[in-house]
């Protein structure tokens, strides 16, 4: 399992660069200097890692371990800033799109760590998530706006639906390459399909007038036929 082991790292690595892309791009939006830009980069692309790891008792956690993590936020942090005043690093739509496949990328990964250390159902779908959302989190409070996990849906749902997905193949007997490649898909195919169709689950304000709708019109049926 030599192989599967060196391709979860390249994944993982390849989810930090997308997730850290998401965080730069955010940070010149926001019209961070270089420095602010590439902290937003590494706490992005490591972020979710490092809340996963300590929750799980992985610790130190990977991304301290390892120095291949930071040495890529940093660079790629540096290198979006000077790309950031062209093309396509100046569009939104980009983070929404790395974001949606570093999610993916990151759900099966945070559930096989999870599986990794012996965690029960419910604990493998929680770390995919948590190493899915955690660097979203941080981007959007370190940059001033409402965490997409509170207002965009089938963002923290795609994932939480990819963990159902993942312990559901583990417990069919899937390969580890068929489960991961499966949940990847799923959940960033998921996410993109949201992003285009304007997917949503129903809000406070909206859930509420369609209970008083609900309840005004069972008053008058009642008034009429009782």
């Amino acid at each position: 399992m030599q192989w599967w082991q060196t391709s979860i790292h390249f994944l993982d690595l390849f989810g930090t660069f997308i997730f850290a892309v998401t965080g730069a791009v955010r940070g010149i939006h926001r019209n961070f200097d270089l420095l602010g830009v590439t902290v937003l980069a590494c706490a992005v692309g490591v972020g979710g890692g490092i809340m996963r790891d300590c929750v799980i008792g992985a610790t130190p956690v990977m991304a301290l371990k390892n120095e291949q993590y930071l040495l890529l936020c940093i660079i790629t942090g540096i290198g979006v800033f000077f790309c950031g005043g062209r093309g396509i690093f100046r569009k939104d739509s980009v983070i929404l799109w790395c974001d949606a496949v570093g999610l993916g990328v990151f759900t099966a990964i945070g559930a096989e760590k999870g599986m990794l250390y012996g965690l029960p159902t419910v604990g493998i779908i929680l770390s995919g998530v948590l190493t899915a959302i955690g660097g979203g989190v941080i981007r959007d409070l370190l940059s001033g706006k409402v965490p997409a996990l509170l207002k965009s849906d089938f963002y923290a749902t795609a994932s939480l639906l990819g963990g159902i997905l993942f312990c559901m193949l583990a417990k069919l007997g899937f390969s580890p390459s068929v489960i991961f490649a499966s949940v990847a898909i799923f959940v960033t195919g998921l996410r993109i399909l949201a992003i285009h169709y304007q997917m949503r689950l129903p809000r406070a304000r909206e859930y509420t007038v369609f209970l008083l709708r609900r309840a005004k019109k069972k008053k008058i049926f009642s008034i009429l036929f009782f």
